[in-house]
């Protein structure tokens, strides 16, 4: 689990570099030369043409540092997302194999539990970690130890809750992000406004282009943050449902390859 625990966080950092890397070199080499030719070309024509027709460019409105940590916090949560989502998708194909070799309409009887624990515990090591071979075994123990199918049942169903909450932990950071995107966008508006009324005295003697490009970093950077930030949330929500399925389609297993023979064998006591 701690090695586990250390590649995801080297995969993160990594990620958040290669995130600035590709980023800021679309801006560099794309996003903000254009914009500044068609705002050299705006200028022009506002000083040449008595009226002018203003138009928008999506480089100018993707133009400031702003959008471009927005762009990075993006794609650094989208490439968090799909490691998780890789994961959750090696955990669900386990639930296609056959890891106990009970017979359709066989009882198992506490004595058998230790030797159905071998084939788990053979298992290669990055598979044992997984949620599925973990449960498995842990209720095959707890079995062994009790005979009690209702402690089999309760240890399934702690394992696969406090696998909920240990998914849920994990998205800590990308939740972080979502909440940060749209804050940087109001920073930015922050900035522009503040920048538009630093410029009022030239608005009044009738030359109103700085005004209106500090206006425009104030609210674009706030509806390019906010865009985004719905984008990240929608998949945040589609990999968090993911996970639930995963935890609930577990406990079904459990439940289907061996709570179901076990019941057939014993008998509990009904509180």
């Amino acid at each position: 689990m701690k090695k586990g625990a250390n590649s995801e966080f080297i995969y993160q950092l990594f990620s958040l570099l290669i995130a600035i890397i590709v980023v800021h070199a679309v801006y560099v080499t794309v996003i903000r030369p254009n914009a500044a030719a068609f705002q050299k070309q705006q200028q022009i024509a506002q000083q040449t043409d008595a009226v002018v027709v203003s138009e928008r460019s999506i480089y100018v409105v993707l133009k400031d540092f702003e959008q471009e940590t927005c762009f990075i916090l993006m794609v650094w949560a989208l490439l968090i997302m799909a490691y998780k989502a890789r994961l959750t998708f090696k955990e669900k194909s386990m639930l296609s194999l056959t890891m106990l070799n009970i017979a359709p309409g066989a009882s198992i009887l506490p004595s058998d539990a230790r030797d159905l624990c071998r084939p788990l515990q053979n298992l290669p090591p990055h598979q044992q970690a997984m949620l599925a071979p973990r449960t498995l075994l842990v209720a095959l123990q707890r079995f062994y130890a009790t005979s009690s199918v209702a402690a089999v049942a309760s240890a399934v169903k702690n394992t696969c809750e406090s696998e909920t909450d240990k998914l849920d932990s994990e998205l800590a950071m990308v939740r972080y992000i979502v909440w940060a995107i749209p804050s940087i966008g109001f920073i930015g508006t922050v900035r522009g406004i503040g920048d538009a009324l630093g410029l009022a005295h030239e608005a009044v003697q009738g030359n109103i282009i700085g005004v209106t490009n500090s206006l425009g970093i104030a609210f674009n950077s706030t509806f390019i943050a906010l865009v985004i930030s719905i984008f990240v949330m929608f998949f945040s929500h589609q990999l968090q449902l993911m996970q639930e399925r995963l935890v609930q389609g577990t406990q079904d297993y459990c439940d289907n390859s061996l709570l179901n023979h076990l019941l057939k064998n014993t008998t509990d006591e009904v509180e």
